[in-house]
């Protein structure tokens, strides 16, 4: 049972991390069913992208625990190979001619990379307190550069990113807050590394735009606090979490317990996102 809370006494902090967030911004619905309903409905299939990107991901995780003189290109696409993810693609050789190119990925992207800089730190959690919120999440890659930390996030979707994209991620912005107050170090810059394309973009937080962005995980995490006590409260759940279709309908986990998601949407084989 949930512990009461008597008039007077602080609001416990709302303890979230960035795909929390996103969630409910997303979807108020999806936000429910992954987080509040008890069981949780079940998700539909896996995606290959998904894969692919976590494939990405370790891969990129190990090459920096391989021993220096063995951290070289040839590696990071032997690594990939040991690391890949073959749910979701549409059979065999899609999956194997996808590795490849994951491969290629990765193997592009660490030629670039100076093997002896080490980061400061690789998949790292952080955590930190705003008034209203207890954030924690996982940084991809955490450099130091001139003195600084610079806050690294992989991506292997297939739509090039910007400036501004960078710029826009509140889960970027939060990252930065909390690894700078962890490691008491200045982090200000945050880096999208797109390894489709090889291209970095990139943004230079102020103070003033870190705490925009606190503001905004702020408020969202108000909504999620007044949607949960009205349903609490005996509220229906869909008033509460009402759906919000549009077009990422179509790769929702949850898209068959949605009517509303299926008729704004096509169905999407779960190789899609592939963007073949």
């Amino acid at each position: 049972m949930d512990q009461m809370e008597l008039a007077g006494m602080p609001r416990r902090l709302f303890s979230c991390t960035p795909s929390r967030l996103a969630a409910f911004e997303d979807c108020p619905r999806k936000y429910r069913m992954i987080y509040l309903d008890r069981p949780a409905p079940p998700k539909g299939p896996p995606w290959a992208h998904t894969s692919l990107g976590i494939s990405v991901h370790n891969t990129l995780h190990r090459w920096w625990e391989v021993p220096l003189p063995a951290r070289t290109p040839e590696r990071a696409g032997s690594l990939l190979r040991t690391a890949w993810v073959e749910d979701g693609f549409r059979d065999s050789a899609q999956s194997a001619a996808w590795r490849e190119r994951a491969v290629a990925m990765v193997e592009g992207y660490t030629a670039g990379l100076d093997p002896a800089a080490e980061p400061r730190a690789v998949e790292r959690q952080v955590a930190t307190r705003t008034e209203q919120l207890a954030f924690h999440g996982r940084v991809d890659r955490l450099d130091e550069r001139g003195g600084e930390l610079v806050v690294v996030d992989y991506k292997t979707g297939r739509r090039p990113l910007s400036d501004a994209d960078a710029r826009g991620s509140s889960a970027l912005a939060l990252y930065a807050l909390a690894a700078g107050r962890m490691l008491r170090t200045p982090c200000r810059r945050v880096e999208l590394h797109h390894l489709p394309t090889g291209s970095v973009a990139a943004a230079e937080h102020t103070e003033e735009s870190l705490a925009r962005h606190v503001r905004r995980a702020e408020s969202v995490a108000r909504d999620i606090t007044e949607a949960t006590d009205r349903l609490r409260a005996g509220a229906d759940r869909d008033a509460a979490f009402p759906p919000r279709p549009g077009t990422l309908c179509s790769w929702c986990d949850f898209r068959r317990h949605c009517p509303q998601g299926r008729e704004v949407t096509p169905d999407r084989e779960p190789w899609a996102g592939l963007g073949e």
